[in-house]
């Protein structure tokens, strides 16, 4: 059996009213493709699945979480399942449009990049919620990460499978694939992408959202800067945080030979806050980060349970 083209992903969650027109976009617009459709749907409480296994044509796959996991983490499933040269991502609220996908699949073909990234140039979401947040962290994301895109938050992506399925997808990154594509040495580009509002459902994101992704960014930082050479951060912090200890402790011992009284002073305290507390508190987030990581990676885990896969006919 030959792969198709393209895979495209798409993550539903609690979207039963979208389901429909949804479907029927993505096939219209994949016709003259050899594609497949993969929809994970992420723990949804309503009949979402119901309505997926209703207008499911023999090309569609159905993974069904047996819980809530995240976009990040029901994007990673989509993806491991895809068999298709190329993939592509969306999201299953109709603000994505599936017609951009051939023209983003072309150019990928045709200019030879690793990714296509959409940039939606006309968002259509409100301004103090969405697009004002939105906009600070795509600034502080292209100003720090040095992977210059405009809009990392569209879901609407075309990706060479091989850059996609070893991207090593965790967490919250689901922001941050640029930069993990990047990692990958994967070349990439931007194009102008239709974005619709949204008609059924809820938005799932909120302002809370820009806490998580402001310390997602410190975890990318570090992964993209040190995580092959973490000596480089904890030498440099730990050397610095000893030597200002050690001539805290220093100055006490003189003084104390001179017949100070150093003995319950705050300074002494700080001298041994230097000396440990430091490294301990900046280091153990991003080790437990690694353990987890290598956990699941050693052992060819994955972060999700699928309670079954329904194959559409």
């Amino acid at each position: 059996m030959t792969k198709p083209l393209i895979s495209v992903v798409i993550t539903v969650f609690n979207e039963e009213e979208n389901i429909k027109p949804l479907l029927a976009s993505t096939y219209s617009a994949l016709k003259d493709l050899d594609y497949e459709v993969i929809l994970v749907e992420d723990g949804a409480t309503d009949k979402t699945v119901a309505e997926v296994k209703k207008y499911a044509n023999n090309r569609t796959k159905l993974i069904i979480f047996n819980k809530n996991y995240g976009q990040t983490t029901a994007l990673s499933a989509g993806i491991d399942m895809a068999s298709a040269e190329y993939i592509a991502t969306m999201d299953g609220d109709l603000q994505n449009d599936p017609t951009d996908i051939p023209m983003m699949l072309e150019k990928a073909i045709s200019e030879n990049w690793d990714v296509v990234a959409g940039r939606r140039a006309n968002r259509q979401d409100g301004f103090v919620l969405r697009k004002f947040p939105s906009k600070i962290a795509n600034w502080v994301i292209r100003n720090t990460t040095k992977v210059y895109l405009n809009d990392y938050g569209c879901s609407l992506r075309v990706y060479r499978a091989d850059i996609a399925q070893n991207m090593g997808l965790y967490g919250e990154l689901h922001r941050f694939i640029p930069v993990l594509a990047k990692q990958e040495g994967a070349t990439m580009t931007e194009v102008d992408v239709k974005h619709h509002p949204r008609i059924h459902g809820t938005s799932k994101y909120g302002l809370s959202r820009t806490f998580k992704v402001m310390a997602d960014l410190i975890l990318m930082l570090f992964f993209q800067k040190y995580f092959q050479r973490p000596i480089h951060i904890f030498g440099t912090l730990g050397m610095l945080s000893f030597f200002v200890g050690i001539v805290i402790n220093i100055y006490l011992l003189v003084e104390k030979i001179l017949g100070g009284d150093i003995w319950g002073r705050p300074i002494l305290l700080l001298g041994f806050i230097f000396l440990l507390a430091g490294i301990q508190l900046i280091t153990t987030g991003i080790v437990a980060e690694i353990i987890v990581r290598t956990y699941f990676e050693s052992q060819n885990k994955t972060t999700y349970k699928i309670k079954s896969v329904f194959q559409g006919e």
